[in-house]
């Protein structure tokens, strides 16, 4: 029997057990990074997708704050003074002319916001009795994919009296 010098040991590690070690530690750091790209990808289309909401509430909001005779005028710099006059021209993003579907749009963020107000009769507020506001705001994913969100509400015309519209 041999006795083994108590000074020398042999409980190193081998090379072997060195490039495994280090082959572990690769594969788990490589899944962690791509963990972490994922989930701030997730974050911002979280974002993107909050700010989209944020703009087409804001937008049926102004609408629904707007006089009855004053639902086709916008504020597109909240300032306070109406700049535009939405159409149903069939132009850009409206889609037929003369359906009665007046239709405006505008670019903020990286957003594309189109608002739209259908008048249940005619083409004129005056003669309409319910108007449905609605707002989509379109954005494209750091992926590529493109991504909608859509806000809807009807507001009725607090003039319009049967057949009649008082003024």
């Amino acid at each position: 029997m041999q006795r083994q010098d108590p000074t020398r040991s042999t409980a190193g590690f081998t090379l072997v057990e060195s490039m495994v070690a280090l082959v572990v530690l690769s594969i788990g750091i490589v899944g962690t990074i791509s963990m972490c790209e994922w989930s701030q990808r997730g974050l911002q289309n979280g974002a993107m997708t909050t700010t989209a909401l944020a703009l087409a509430e804001s937008c049926v909001e102004a609408k629904r704050s707007l006089p009855w005779e004053q639902l086709l005028a916008d504020d597109l710099d909240q300032n306070g003074t109406l700049e535009s006059i939405m159409r149903d021209d069939g132009l850009l993003d409206d889609g037929t002319n003369g359906d009665g579907i007046f239709t405006a749009s505008q670019t903020r963020s990286n957003i594309r916001l189109v608002w739209t107000v259908e008048l249940n009769r005619g083409g004129q507020p005056g003669a309409s009795s319910l108007a449905t506001i609605e707002a989509r705001a379109s954005f494209k994913t750091l992926g590529g994919q493109e991504r909608e969100v859509r806000v809807r509400t009807i507001r009725a015309n607090p003039r319009y009296v049967g057949s009649l519209s008082l003024s």
